[in-house]
């Protein structure tokens, strides 16, 4: 018997809004220590929503006290191909609910979103698979196992455990990470490069105690003049990463409007862009480069003092080709080369993230691109490149790589996933859950053997 996705689609679309709405109700905040309950209840509902289609489920983790992670599988017809399909369960916090426009953690539906903190990332991800399944039920297509894992936001630090240690239950011919976007409203995508990512703290001494800036100005280095200085040489003029022996690669040639950058990136107005080449070569192809902390004084209450030290933290986006070891090594050759008038440089590697470039050919690839273009009435999908990082999947790549890893997800340019009013755009939503049906289908009609 044939399954009629789009019919089975319009059945169960109503109860997997419902059950997205109670994950999201969960506040499964994998940052935040106090609310590792939360957490593990995530987990829990998780695990129950996959063992009532049938799915011999678990909750698993590296070692006690690890995150929760759940795996689950379901077998499809002898011979089938095995499609394992990752989601993640935790989410960001929330910050600051003056910032929101309703309760974070309250899914409320304004317009054609559905807003809440987790309703898209990575819940939804869930919800697609769940709904993909749900469409099926004993019918699958394929066998299929279910990989959520409980400590994405914070790392993913356990991750290679537990793909070490379940690798036997985890084994498939393809992986689903629904974990990224597409490229527009109405555009489907597959994401195909990632950056990745160095983290360092940079730390300048000119002083071993503070100062006062009229006895001692105009001799003796202030640690923000020196570190402001070390700051500035990391770009060149024009915006560009000046750090050299870093790579940068070419883009796919994507159209990118200048008023559709205005609106998504929320730069100011009159602010000019930085960099060279093209728009999405700048955002996925080559390193960026960014100060996401400062350590000094106020400026209200500052006294008139040279202070002893000052710290930044650097955020470094790699470009795929390149590797954490060489960027490392070369942006601290940049900064001892840089340093000024003699101050003490001390530099932490915080994290590292390797860059990711998938091969998106082969029958799998194609099973996914057709099941796009029918779930989008013929609009074939991009292949998107993603300025930040999602090392986990380099992870899957090296302990599988026999493996098709297919990128996906239920993001949109206007999630603001991570941010306040994080919404998931509900009719894009239904045709994810619909392009995985189209995609196990097509899976399990490749040939076998």
């Amino acid at each position: 018997m044939t399954v009629d996705i789009t019919a089975r689609l319009a059945e169960v679309m109503p109860g997997i809004r419902r059950d997205l709405e109670d994950l999201v109700r969960i506040q499964s905040v994998s940052a935040d220590p106090a609310r590792a309950g939360e957490v593990e209840r995530s987990a829990e509902a998780t695990r129950v929503l996959f063992a009532a289609e049938g799915f011999d489920a678990e909750i698993v983790r590296a070692h006690d006290g690890a995150p929760p992670a759940v795996i689950a599988r379901k077998a499809g017809p002898e011979g089938a191909p095995t499609v394992l399909l990752y989601a993640h369960h935790d989410v960001q916090p929330e910050n600051d609910h003056a910032d929101w426009d309703s309760p974070p953690w309250e899914p409320t539906e304004r317009g054609d979103r559905l807003y809440g903190r987790g309703a898209a990332d990575d819940k939804a991800g869930i919800a697609a698979h769940l709904g993909a399944v749900r469409i099926f039920g004993d019918e699958l297509p394929v066998n299929l196992v279910m990989f959520i894992e409980g400590e994405e936001e914070v790392g993913s630090d356990t991750l290679v455990e537990l793909l070490t240690a379940h690798k036997d239950r985890l084994e498939a011919d393809v992986i689903v990470i629904a974990d990224s976007g597409n490229w527009d409203i109405g555009e489907p995508a597959l994401t195909t490069s990632l950056r990745g990512l160095v983290r360092m703290d940079v730390e300048v001494r000119t002083l071993t105690h503070a100062v006062h800036s009229g006895m001692w100005g105009g001799l003796v280095p202030d640690s923000i003049m020196t570190l402001s200085r070390l700051i500035a040489s990391l770009n060149h003029d024009d915006g560009s990463v000046a750090i050299e022996g870093l790579f940068s690669g070419p883009a796919a040639d994507v159209d990118y409007p200048e008023a559709r950058l205005r609106a998504e990136s929320g730069a100011a107005e009159g602010v000019d862009w930085i960099g060279t080449g093209s728009v999405v070569e700048r955002l996925w192809t080559q390193p960026a480069l960014s100060i996401t902390g400062f350590d000094a004084p106020k400026v209200e209450g500052a006294s008139n003092t040279l202070v002893p030290a000052a710290r930044c933290r650097i955020s470094l986006r790699i470009a795929p080709g390149d590797t954490t070891a060489n960027a490392v090594e070369r942006l601290q050759a940049h900064l001892e080369k840089h340093v000024a008038w003699g101050a003490t440089l001390t530099t932490t590697v915080v994290d590292t993230g390797e860059a990711t470039q998938i091969d998106a050919s082969g029958p799998a690839y194609d099973a996914a691109r057709a099941a796009f273009a029918e779930a989008w009435d013929g609009t074939a999908p991009v292949d998107m490149g993603v300025g930040g990082s999602i090392p986990f999947i380099a992870e899957f790549l090296e302990a599988f790589p026999q493996a098709s890893v297919l990128v996906t997800g239920v993001e949109d340019p206007d999630t603001r996933a991570h941010g306040a009013n994080e919404g998931l755009h509900l009719a894009e939503f239904e045709k994810v859950v619909k392009a995985e049906a189209f995609l196990l289908r097509n899976l399990g009609e490749l040939p076998r053997g």
